[in-house]
């Protein structure tokens, strides 16, 4: 194991593994990636609390819906990394793979629901019927937890690499997905928007809004994607070992801390109280 090798690589590659073999580091990490997601859960749910305190009479509307996932999606991110080293020894070994798995399938959900309020958006300018666009949401939804969840009963009676693969592939193509739903709805809510006359402040604001988060999500999501299929297939790129913080964190702060954090600050607007009591808004623009 003692091979010679230029002397940039071999530094190089000598702090990649001391910090990554390092207890010490891997916990300080880990502790650092639950933190961030604790103040972004922490963040979400005085958003809520904001909402209901100010327009108790709107009920469930999209916004508080998104913002409440976003706080039990963080928070049980914050959880999982706080305790990540007691995760990694649970047994039997597939409620790992379920524990670490099922807040990406929540994440998922929360910004597939931002996608499907603009599709409604976009649809009843066009004077078409939205009652299906709900429905599929919940009906592509449902799929995709009964699939997971047949991947996982599959993976703990059969646990080979190959099933291990498919599983992250799946993560991979819903990844995708998501990144088209942001392009194609974004983009098109966008565009609709820019052919209206900019005559107002908020207008202009609403139209930066969707722009941005539109962009920002794609991104993630492909990020996410791109991650995924070098997780699938590369053993160094596997992020569910304790021994890759530094790819762990690089990972979650690309594909989820920040992108939620932009988006969070971007959507923080609430509703005022003289809003009409039929307006479901998800920023208040």
């Amino acid at each position: 194991m003692a091979a010679a090798a230029a002397p940039v690589p071999v530094a190089g590659a000598g702090w990649w593994e001391l910090v990554n073999g390092s207890k010490a580091w891997q916990d300080g990490i880990f502790f650092s990636l639950a933190a961030l997601y604790g103040l972004i859960a922490a963040a979400s749910f005085i958003q809520v609390v904001r909402i209901q305190y100010r327009v108790p009479e709107y009920g469930w509307t999209t916004q508080k819906v998104f913002q409440l996932l976003n706080f039990v999606v963080n928070g049980v991110r914050c959880s999982i990394f706080t305790f990540r080293r007691q995760v990694q020894h649970v047994n039997p070994e597939i409620f790992q793979h379920v524990i670490l798995d099922l807040p990406g399938l929540a994440f998922f959900t929360t910004y597939a629901m931002l996608a499907l309020f603009w599709a409604e958006i976009s649809y009843q300018a066009r004077d078409l019927e939205t009652e299906g666009l709900r429905s599929g949401f919940y009906t592509t939804n449902g799929v995709i937890y009964a699939i997971q969840v047949l991947l996982w009963v599959l993976l703990s009676y059969n646990p080979n690499p190959i099933m291990i693969v498919l599983s992250k592939l799946f993560v991979a193509g819903l990844s995708f997905s998501a990144a088209l739903a942001f392009l194609l709805y974004g983009g098109r809510l966008f565009f609709m928007l820019k052919r209206f006359p900019i005559e107002s402040k908020g207008r202009q604001n609403k139209l930066r809004e969707v722009g941005r988060v539109a962009t920002i999500c794609f991104f993630s999501f492909l990020a996410r994607f791109i991650m995924m299929c070098f997780d699938a297939f590369d053993k160094e790129a596997d992020l569910d070992v304790l021994d890759h913080p530094i790819l762990n964190f690089i990972y979650y702060l690309i594909a989820e801390i920040v992108p939620s954090s932009l988006v969070l600050y971007i959507l923080r607007r609430i509703p005022s109280k003289l809003q009409l009591p039929n307006y479901h808004p998800l920023s208040s623009g």
